[in-house]
């Protein structure tokens, strides 16, 4: 069993910051990559930003500049420092990551999501 846990969304004003956090845990086994989507309403998943395990990282254009994406690799946990934030930005930001488990396995596992607004 593996679990993808994150925290660190909520409301916040155009202009401003947040940082989300995302635990891995579980069985597993090695991490090859993970990242973060995100969905705002009536649009599809879009793809926010990746870390592989070789330390590439890839962005959206959308947030490049903006956006950091960052791991530590001893608590299996990736963060993403969102700075600059606009209204645009509002969705569900869903993290994943692309692992083998204890059965030497390979696969995608989400979390539950966490909300993102940006507003005044």
């Amino acid at each position: 069993q593996v679990e993808l846990v994150e925290s660190g969304g909520g409301l916040v004003q155009p202009g401003g910051s947040l940082r989300l956090s995302c635990a891995a845990s579980g069985s597993i086994s090695s991490i090859y990559a993970m990242g973060w989507y995100r969905q705002a309403p009536g649009k599809q998943r879009e793809l926010v930003a990746t870390l592989t395990s070789g330390g590439s990282r890839n962005y959206a254009d959308s947030v490049k500049g903006r956006f950091t994406i960052s791991r530590d690799g001893a608590k299996n946990t990736i963060y993403l420092q969102m700075n600059n934030l606009k209204p645009e930005d509002t969705a569900v930001f869903y993290c994943y990551a692309v692992l083998m488990n204890t059965s030497a396995w390979i696969y995608d596992y989400w979390g539950q999501g966490t909300q993102v607004t940006v507003s005044s």
